[in-house]
């Protein structure tokens, strides 16, 4: 029997930061709602960035199975109380953004900024 594939993205970074939250010094009420990042494609931008990911097999080959994985894991975020934004990665700006980094185009790459965009997101809520 063939092992199955792990699928990542959208909701690795959710649960980075919600480990963040968690481990984050000082109390938090219990049921506070959190800033929760999710990596997003567009449609058009999809079959790019897979050619440009270096873990493409990580991700649905097809964007419509993509985008239903996704808003499960969004939905699954806001009902427990969550506040969702979407972080869109683009086949233009997110090599040059990893470039500046010095990191590989992968998964912790699309983490990593999610992270980045919803903790800037914090402050200007």
């Amino acid at each position: 029997m063939a092992k199955k594939k792990s699928v990542t993205g959208s909701g690795k970074a959710v649960a980075k930061l919600k480990k963040k939250r968690e481990n984050s010094p000082g109390p938090s009420p219990k049921g506070d709602p959190a800033l929760q990042a999710m990596v997003w494609y567009k449609e058009e931008h999809y079959a790019e960035l897979l050619s440009i990911f270096i873990d493409a097999e990580l991700l649905p080959p097809l964007y419509a199975d993509w985008l239903d994985r996704a808003e499960k894991i969004k939905a699954e975020a806001e009902a427990s109380g969550d506040q969702v934004i979407k972080v869109f990665i683009d086949p233009e700006s997110f090599p040059k953004w990893c470039k500046g980094k010095n990191i590989e185009m992968d998964a912790e790459a699309r983490t990593r900024l999610a992270l980045e965009v919803a903790q800037a997101q914090s402050f200007s809520l």
